[in-house]
């Protein structure tokens, strides 16, 4: 017996794509555009039966390209990934996986490409949808209690690349979630053609080729970057002084909010941050906020010397404990050979100022330090420790720990 069509599909299919592009204009809740959502979710589940077999085809085609598209965004910048796993895992209680954080946010990535992309080869069709399924139920239920308890101020869903608010995030999961339903309840219709053999090797040369990707990003530096300090990128084309930052942070036991004007909060207090946890920034006036602000040991904002001096090497560093003896050396080797070139050379630090005169009287440096928020310095370069060079706000290049040789070659 054939199965009945009809256009309910379509206008379902449409309904999503069109919410998807109003989500951008909804940063908030919305009762109507929830209740839109809602209802096309109901369309999708009640008229699931009536997917001709190109309506399927596109429904398949687009929860693939959506998956490739995330999993991408998130697998070029992994450590950025890592930080958000760790939010989440500070936020549900669950600290004790944290030495674990980096695995589960690669093998995440991967679970998520692979999702996609054998969507849309078709390689183990009903298995990917089974995978899919079971991501959008974790994804839909954890976005929905961020939006309603603002858990994590930002999921990451698409890394660095794509900022959305929580209530955005959740949006677009129902909207995902409503061209998958169809999938499900047409789950045993999808088939390919090739043998089970050939999908294997497929799918794991994928998977081979995705992992090293992430690997690779993991190790040196995201091939594409997509925040603030991104070689080219000119960060002082306007005054960082004219935009305020405001920062929330929460008591990890009384459950209060406190809002700070940044950096007038003790974020170098070891004490007080074991006690706090960050929640979420605001900024105020200003065009394109850099999300840094430098510090001298004395306290005096620095930020401006940073952005207007020529050829300065900055290496960052957001926990100089895990600085191996190693590194150090070669951070000498490069500090010499930068300074033959008449180089500017400084450190920027999250640390306490008796941390930074251990460490300097240990390993003997002379060069200045200047002291900065940990999260900010996680997106000037995303390694532990770093290197950056800066001509005047220009960022001429960055290089990750594992390319410090190279780094010692410019030089």
């Amino acid at each position: 017996m054939k199965k009945k069509t009809s256009t309910l599909p379509w206008i379902s299919i449409l309904v999503a794509l069109a919410s998807a592009v109003g989500i951008y204009f909804l940063p908030d809740y919305h009762l109507w555009f929830l209740a839109v959502l809602l209802l096309n979710l109901l369309v999708s589940l009640v008229f699931s039966k009536r997917y001709s077999k190109s309506a399927l085809t596109i429904c398949r085609l687009l929860v693939g390209a959506l998956f490739i598209f995330s999993s991408f965004t998130k697998g070029v910048d992994p450590l950025g990934t890592k930080y958000k796993v760790l939010d989440y895992l500070s936020a549900y209680g669950m600290t004790w996986l944290n030495g674990a954080a980096m695995v589960l946010a690669m093998l995440m990535i991967l679970a998520e490409f692979l999702v996609g992309i054998c969507l849309i080869t078709k390689i183990f069709p009903r298995l990917a949808v089974l995978g899919a399924t079971l991501l959008m139920l974790f994804f839909t239920g954890t976005t929905l209690f961020d939006a309603l308890y603002n858990l994590v101020p930002d999921c990451g869903c698409f890394g660095s690349a794509i900022k959305m608010t929580n209530w955005q995030t959740f949006y677009k999961n129902l909207v995902i979630d409503a061209v998958l339903i169809p999938l499900i309840m047409n789950n045993k219709h999808l088939e390919n053609h090739f043998g089970k053999g050939l999908q294997f090797v497929i799918g794991f040369a994928f998977a081979a080729a995705f992992l090293g990707f992430e690997i690779y990003n993991y190790r040196h530096l995201p091939v594409i970057d997509f925040m603030n300090w991104k070689v080219g990128k000119q960060l002082n084309a306007e005054p960082a002084a004219a935009s305020k930052v405001y920062v929330t942070y929460r008591n990890k036991v009384t459950g209060k909010t406190q809002e700070y004007l940044s950096p007038d909060y003790p974020w170098n207090d070891s004490v007080w941050m074991s006690e706090w946890e960050f929640v979420d920034q605001r900024m105020e006036g200003g065009a394109d906020y850099l999300g840094f602000t430098a510090l001298d040991e004395d306290g005096n904002d620095v930020t401006d010397l940073v952005l207007n001096t020529e050829n300065l090497l900055m290496f960052t560093s957001h926990d100089l404990s895990k600085v191996t003896e190693e590194e150090w050396e070669k951070m000498r080797e490069i500090t010499e050979a930068a300074a033959k070139k008449d180089f500017v050379v400084l450190w920027t630090v999250a640390a306490e100022p008796e941390v930074v005169d251990s460490l300097r009287a240990k390993y003997d440096f002379v060069y200045d330090v200047y002291l900065a928020d940990e999260l900010e310095i996680k997106t000037i370069v995303r390694s532990n420790p770093g290197l950056i060079w800066l001509d005047n706000g220009l960022v001429k290049d960055k290089w990750s720990v594992f390319d410090f040789s190279k780094a010692l070659k410019a030089f």
